[in-house]
């Protein structure tokens, strides 16, 4: 099967301000936004899209209504990790049965697996599935580092065939690419522009949730033209949008921006409070730069309270 490429959004979850209820047809609106905008990939459920603070019932709304929106235009990934392996295997299944295109899995985020047992938490999920695994090798969240040669061993497991890469070491990109071949398709996290240089087949995006468009289009520029000069111009439009995220506005950064183009997705829930005020003007400048402020995309104009026709 060949490999997904592109950049994927992994997407928030808008809340109903006041209520904290996942807002559906937010959600419906902003796959829309994604697609129209010419992104490659969507990838709800990750951390971006607060699954830790959803109940089961809730990420499994969120799953679906992501994939009967999307419609099978761009592939979808369901983040289905957890510190349990049963119960991330039980996600992973459920997204299986939703018709997900891939899941992608963050190690176990608190017992610090050792390598023997991180290469048994993918075994056994790999075992369970039929759809890829993307690894998400975050190591200031997870509090393990799944380094090149541990994932060319995990590729053995059958089902992992995309890595996230979110270390600052675009190093990684190009040894992952070296022992892996072909067979695991490497996503930049953090630096998209950068891992491009070094091959990478794609890039995992927080700001593509407000900004797809130049996202999509930077990872085109290069991929399909080698036209480095119009990638570069793009990343320095966007660039300014993953300055103002840093490391940790992600979420309600990302919010907060969807705010001050006209569309309202909630606030974050605890523990996360909104932006601070004192965040915001970076925001804006980014927004202004791409001339988005005030402006909410047509997606979000019209009510979609079911799949598009």
């Amino acid at each position: 099967m060949k490999a997904h490429r592109g950049t994927f959004t992994v997407l928030i979850t808008p809340f109903r301000d006041g209520t904290e209820k996942v807002d559906e047809e937010r959600l419906r609106q902003l796959v829309e936004y994604q697609i129209n905008e010419g992104i490659h990939g969507l990838i709800p459920l990750g951390s971006t899209g607060e699954f830790l603070s959803l109940t089961e019932a809730e990420r499994r709304l969120v799953a679906k209504t992501v994939i009967d929106q999307a419609r099978g235009r761009v592939p979808v990934f369901i983040g289905t990790a957890a510190e349990s392996t049963d119960d991330s295997i039980r996600a992973s299944r459920e997204a299986e049965s939703l018709r997900a295109d891939g899941v992608m899995i963050i190690p176990p985020f608190y017992s610090a697996p050792t390598d023997e047992e991180l290469r048994n938490h993918y075994q056994r999920i790999s075992d369970s599935i039929g759809i890829p695994i993307m690894l998400y090798n975050n190591p200031g969240a997870s509090n393990v580092d799944v380094k090149p040669e541990l994932i060319a061993r995990m590729s053995e497991t059958g089902k992992v065939r995309y890595v996230k890469e979110s270390t600052v070491d675009i190093r990684r990109i190009h040894q992952i690419k070296r022992l892996c071949g072909d067979t695991v398709a490497a996503f930049g996290g953090y630096m998209g522009f950068e891992s491009f240089m070094v091959g990478a087949d794609g890039w995992v995006s927080v700001c593509a949730n407000f900004i797809p468009g130049p996202c999509a289009k930077m990872f085109d520029a290069w991929d399909k033209r080698r036209d480095y000069d119009e990638a570069r111009r793009l990343f320095e439009d966007i660039n300014p949008s993953i300055e103002a995220l840093g490391a940790h506005w992600y979420v309600s950064g990302t919010k907060a921006a969807f705010r001050l183009m006209g569309v309202d997705m909630g606030g974050p829930r605890p523990p996360r409070l909104p932006l601070p005020d004192v965040a915001l003007p970076e925001f804006r400048m980014a927004l202004e730069r791409l001339g988005m402020v005030g402006r909410p995309p047509a997606a979000f104009v019209a009510p979609m309270s079911v799949a598009a026709e």
